[in-house]
Parts: structure tokens; C-alpha cells; sequence
């Protein structure tokens, strides 16, 4: 039978208590720790702990504190311009994946990690890890969670409080529990921002 880090490798259940697995986690929480004690005014200290916190930052990254993360955001990857707003949780024992432009609002939690429903698992602290995937240019809205093994698509909108259980595509405003696709994104949006007010950004 595999062992516990090849059997985390492969996406299969695996026990979270084998100390095989632990590996550099607490020195990345601890550089987690360190970007959360920062102050706003310190940003040439905020983008240098950035790069060292996280997987890969691209230009133009702003994290606001606090950040939570299982690893220290070792497995969290960010494209540019990405704008996270405060108290993101990732639960990132995969990687997450976050493309260039995408906005995260206050609140969300981005989950790769879950626990087989059958409980004699649980109680011997089986967990399994599927990596999530954000397209570019998304929005997520507040208190969204993230299920694992999620993808969604480029441009798409997540309303506020969703619970995403299942993939959503590209240019789409999806929202609810479970998250669903409400409508696609199109001429509606050229007019209106938000309800009935319109756009003047084109006069």
C-alpha cells in the first residue's frame, strides 16, 4: 500500500497525522504570521514578505490583513493585479491557482482540502486535497467558499455568500447555495453597473 505522501500526491485519502507530511509548514505559517503583523504604510515590507509567503506573486498583488492559510499560503499562486480583500482563508494543503486581474472580497475561503462522509475515516483522520483553479479576471463576493477540486472560468462574477460545489464557466455572474449560473455577461452590463444604474463611463 502507498504511504501517506504519495497517496496526498495522488489526490487519494490520505491520514493528515502522519508526521511524514508536515514538512516546512510551520516556518511558512510563520511568515504568514509575520506579513499579518505588518502595517498598511509599510508596503516595499508588505511586497517583500509577499513573495516570500506565497508559491508565486505577480506584479501589482495588494493582500490585505489578516490572511489565514493552512501552509502559509506555500501552495497559494498568484497572477498580477490581483486584489484580495481582508480575513481570505485558503485552506491550501493543494495548490490554488488565482489568475491576473481576479478580485477576492472580504471573507472568502478557498477549501482543496475535505473528509470522506463515511465517519470510521474520520475518526482515523482521513482528509483528501484537490487543487482549485480561478480564471482571470474574476470576482468572488464576500463570505464565498470555494469547494475543492473547483474551476472557474475567466471574467465570471460569484455573488456574495455563494457556496461553490461545482465548476462554473466563463463570463457569467453564478450565485446561491450551491452556487449556480443566474445568466451569462453581455450587452445588459455595457448599460447598468449595478440594478437599474447606468453606466456613463462610455460618453
Amino acid at each position: 500500500m502507498m504511504d501517506n505522501v504519495k497517496r496526498k500526491q495522488q489526490g487519494l485519502p490520505y491520514r493528515y497525522d502522519d508526521p511524514a507530511l508536515l514538512g516546512d509548514q510551520h516556518i511558512y505559517q510563520n511568515k504568514m504570521t509575520e506579513y499579518n503583523r505588518t502595517l498598511p504604510t509599510e508596503t516595499e515590507l508588505r511586497q517583500k514578505l509577499l513573495r516570500e509567503v506565497f508559491a508565486e506573486v505577480g506584479t501589482g498583488c495588494t493582500v490585505e490583513t489578516p490572511l489565514h492559510a493552512n501552509w502559509g499560503c506555500k501552495h497559494v499562486h498568484l497572477g498580477k493585479g490581483i486584489y484580495i480583500n481582508s480575513n481570505v482563508t485558503f485552506v491550501d494543503d493543494e495548490h490554488i491557482y488565482i489568475g491576473d486581474y481576479s478580485m477576492v472580497s472580504p471573507n472568502v475561503v478557498f477549501t482543496t482540502s475535505g473528509h470522506p462522509v463515511l465517519p470510521i475515516l474520520r475518526e482515523h483522520h482521513y482528509v483528501y486535497n484537490l487543487p482549485i483553479h480561478i480564471g482571470r479576471n474574476v470576482w468572488i463576493g464576500s463570505g464565498s467558499q470555494i469547494m475543492p477540486g473547483i474551476t472557474i472560468g475567466d471574467h465570471s462574477v460569484i455573488g456574495a455568500g455563494s457556496v461553490v460545489t461545482h465548476d462554473i464557466p466563463a463570463n457569467v455572474v453564478a450565485f446561491g447555495v450551491p452556487c449556480q449560473v443566474i445568466r451569462e455577461i453581455g450587452e445588459k452590463d455595457r448599460e447598468f453597473y449595478y440594478k437599474d444604474r447606468k453606466l456613463d463611463v462610455w460618453e
